[in-house]
């Protein structure tokens, strides 16, 4: 089986709840077709660079994933179906990460040491 990183976006109307439903629902269709989930990360609502479908803001969140390629079709085949989801990307991968993605680790706001002060 394969490795995949796959991020969606949600529209800003529905709930953060709602959000975990959807994951859920996935990771249901992702079972039934003999895949699993290594790791979920619900990423929060976020602006997006431009207007996607009259939404300002979307909900993200990231799966990393250990499933075929059939089991992943079938995925992304129910997610252009809801109409909930804005967008989606799979990306295949090699490994999948054991910690958090960058996007949930906290950045240190001391690491500007290095920098000249303004004059």
């Amino acid at each position: 089986m394969a490795f995949y990183e796959h991020i969606y976006i949600a529209r800003q109307d529905v709930s953060a709840q709602q959000v975990e439903e959807i994951t859920a629902n996935l990771i249901k269709i992702l079972e039934e077709n003999g895949g699993s989930v290594a790791s979920k990360e619900y990423w929060g609502l976020k602006t997006l660079a431009y207007r996607i479908r009259k939404n300002r803001k979307g909900h993200y969140s990231l799966l990393n994933i250990e499933a075929p390629h059939a089991a992943m079709e079938e995925m992304e085949r129910q997610m252009r179906i809801n109409e909930d989801i804005l967008r989606f990307l799979t990306l295949r991968v090699e490994t999948l990460n054991d910690g958090p993605s960058v996007m949930m680790q906290k950045r240190d706001r001391d690491d500007r040491s290095d920098r000249r002060p303004r004059r």
